[in-house]
């Protein structure tokens, strides 16, 4: 898959996700490559801006009996810029669909 709209559209993921459930940084990026092929250095530094940006914190958690891990939950002002980030993604992705379909080259 092209590397543009992987960019575009991780943060979309990483959103949308933490928008159902809290989830370590691991976990995040098994459940995103399970679908989209990103590298593996990519998430981490995504994660680090949406913490700064004030849209998710984290906190530890050790209920996996193993050492503690960095949990991230999305914040409200999280929660409302995915729901703009999603509107705008639905938008964005109809209109190309639109677009490749139209056969009107007027």
């Amino acid at each position: 898959m092209n590397a543009q709209f992987k960019k575009g559209v991780l943060e979309l993921c990483v959103l949308s996700y933490l928008a159902r459930r809290d989830a370590y940084g691991y976990e995040l990026a098994e459940k995103i490559s399970s679908r989209i092929e990103i590298a593996e250095g990519t998430l981490y530094p995504l994660l680090r801006k949406l913490k700064n940006d004030g849209l998710c914190e984290t906190y530890l958690s050790d209920q996996s009996g193993g050492p503690p891990r960095k949990y991230y939950r999305l914040t409200e002002m999280g929660r409302e810029a995915g729901k703009k980030l999603r509107h705008e993604w639905e938008n964005f992705a109809h209109n190309v669909a639109l677009f490749m379909e139209d056969g009107d080259d007027e």
